[in-house]
């Protein structure tokens, strides 16, 4: 049977490789189409470049941008508005756009809480994907964003409780971080055999390992580490229309 075909959609560059690295590169190594869509930053900045390198190791194709500016750093996208600040009805439009085009079988995204971090542009990424994702297979919405095309599977990168006190160990105590219960995840996936893959799209976003981000910390692990850490990721499923079609399922 064939693997489904898998659209990402994350909030910034290295978001796609911590949060669904092992997925990408799983399901691009069983011969499915994958491909990654970013809320922020535009497609001359370093960290584009940085995200197309990624991409490449993970197999999943050149970079989508929407091209809003990141909620913290301004000059991300220079005269473009913030994500968060963008009328939602233009940001679903751009993301339909990208879904009617690549057609995907599955999609990933941050859940309502934006993962560990509940960054401002994550949980609104998480918005956008949500109703883009059933407005894409709705013919009259959005005519010229293409033909429609609805996703059959909708699947939310998340954290369990029992999880996050080891990740506490690494990424530093936060007066918040966001989990769910562990009844709450749906689809739990071994990456380790492309933990090779995963780490090695991380450490691309160089700026992000360069600055102390959570890449410049992984960077810092030793390989047994981040093998605990980081080989599995988590997701919990969300079905847009009332009969997905068969195999729609993350590869497992």
């Amino acid at each position: 049977m064939a693997v489904p075909s898998l659209l990402a959609v994350f909030a910034h560059p290295d978001d796609e490789s911590l949060s669904a690295g092992g997925v990408l590169a799983r399901h691009a190594a069983a011969g499915a189409r994958t491909a990654v869509v970013t809320a922020t930053w535009a497609t001359d900045t370093p960290r584009a470049a940085e995200l197309a390198e990624a991409l490449r190791i993970l197999g999943a194709g050149t970079p989508r941008m929407l091209g809003y500016a990141d909620a913290r750093v301004p000059h991300s996208a220079p005269g473009s508005v913030r994500f968060c600040d963008a009328p939602l009805d233009e940001a679903v439009r751009r993301l339909v756009a990208h879904i009617r085009d690549f057609r995907p079988d599955v999609m990933v995204t941050h859940d309502a809480y934006g993962g560990l971090p509940g960054h401002p542009d994550h949980v609104h990424t998480h918005r956008v994907t949500m109703l883009a994702a059933q407005a894409a297979g709705l013919e009259q919405l959005y005519p010229d964003a293409g033909a429609p095309w609805q996703p059959h599977a909708l699947y939310l990168a998340t954290h369990p409780r029992s999880a996050v006190s080891a990740l506490r160990t690494v990424i530093g105590a936060r007066k918040t971080v966001y989990s769910v219960p562990d009844d709450q995840v749906t689809t739990t996936v071994d990456v380790g055999p492309w933990m090779d893959r995963k780490i090695a799209a991380v450490l691309a976003h160089r700026s992000e390992v360069q600055r102390g981000a959570l890449p410049g910390v992984i960077a810092n692990l030793p390989p047994a580490t981040r093998q605990r850490l980081f080989a599995t990721e988590w997701f919990i499923r969300h079905a847009p229309t009332v009969a997905p079609r068969a195999q729609t399922e993350l590869t497992a």
